[in-house]
């Protein structure tokens, strides 16, 4: 199977990749709250949640991140390159993101440095979670450091 990963010289500001989308679920939402143990009621109580200004549950602002990178994933554009996840900076939840609704990434190419080495380099990356509404429900920086070319061998 060709490989579809991108490599430093591949990247261009402006660039702009979307991914398939996802629909939130339930085992979703109990999932994460079993891993991180985030029970807030928020998320656990439909009954509670009813009273909130959302009138329903949420999914947990960190699942979106969680959900964010995964998406990135199925693009296929980092799995040979990447070496390591930077940083995530200026997250925002911009919107309430509920169980049924259904997210796609729109992923940014903001602007690239070569590292002192010339073996990799840094690509800063703008992710947007966009919900069936086509508005924007999460957005954020999360830079990835690449390497310049398929490793030999």
């Amino acid at each position: 199977m060709m490989s579809q990963s991108l490599f430093y010289h591949d990247f261009e500001p402006g660039q702009t990749f979307v991914s398939q989308g996802r629909t939130m679920t339930e085992t979703d939402l109990t999932m994460f709250s079993m891993l991180t143990g985030d029970w807030n009621p928020v998320h656990s109580d439909a009954e509670l949640a009813k009273g909130t200004r959302f009138g329903q549950r949420l999914m947990h602002g960190a699942f979106g991140i969680g959900i964010a990178v995964g998406l990135m994933h199925t693009l296929g554009i980092f799995e040979e390159s990447a070496i390591a996840l930077l940083d995530v900076q200026e997250w925002r939840f911009l919107e309430p993101v509920y169980i049924g609704d259904t997210l796609h990434l729109r992923l940014s190419i903001l602007d690239k440095s070569l590292g002192k080495s010339g073996n990799s380099g840094r690509i800063g990356r703008r992710f947007e979670l966009i919900n069936q509404q086509g508005r924007v429900a999460h957005s954020g920086r999360a830079d990835v450091l690449v390497r310049v070319s398929r490793a030999m061998g």
